[in-house]
């Protein structure tokens, strides 16, 4: 329970939302991170700037809290090796391009707009990880 932050958590889900949000109101795009991170490596699109600048302000964005605010960013311990984090993010990666976006898509931006595919992703994403982290904690 030493992880269980529910004041960060809370403050981190609200900004969360709230950018996601802005950003939908401001752009009329949805900021999924696969699909923005798809569009920043396609140069051949007009206009794609604006992805790179995005995705440099996510650890950016981090970063500073740890810095201004090292109290609200909780100690992290990975007890993983690199190629089983490898694995698992090509896998995640590989089945986010085949749900057509990822967690942040569709559990950020789509289900609050009550998108079907995006209900039916999410609850799929949250099933296979309650039974991921039973079978790796329960039964491996």
């Amino acid at each position: 329970m030493e992880n269980f932050t529910p004041l960060t958590g809370l403050i981190g889900g609200l900004m969360i939302g709230l950018s996601a949000a802005f950003f939908l109101i401001m752009t009329g795009r949805v900021s999924g991170i696969s699909g923005i991170i798809e569009g920043a490596l396609e140069p051949k699109k007009v206009g794609y700037g604006w992805q790179w600048l995005y995705l440099i302000g996510l650890p950016l964005g981090a970063m500073a809290v740890g810095f201004i605010m090292p109290s609200f960013v909780p100690k992290v311990e990975v007890n993983t090796s690199w190629a089983i984090m490898g694995v698992a993010g090509f896998i995640a990666g590989y089945g986010a391009r085949l749900g057509n976006g990822c967690t942040s898509g569709h559990g950020i931006c789509g289900l609050p707009r009550l998108a079907p595919r995006s209900v039916a992703s999410t609850g799929i994403f949250m099933a296979v990880a309650a039974l991921t982290v039973f079978v790796t904690r329960h039964l491996l």
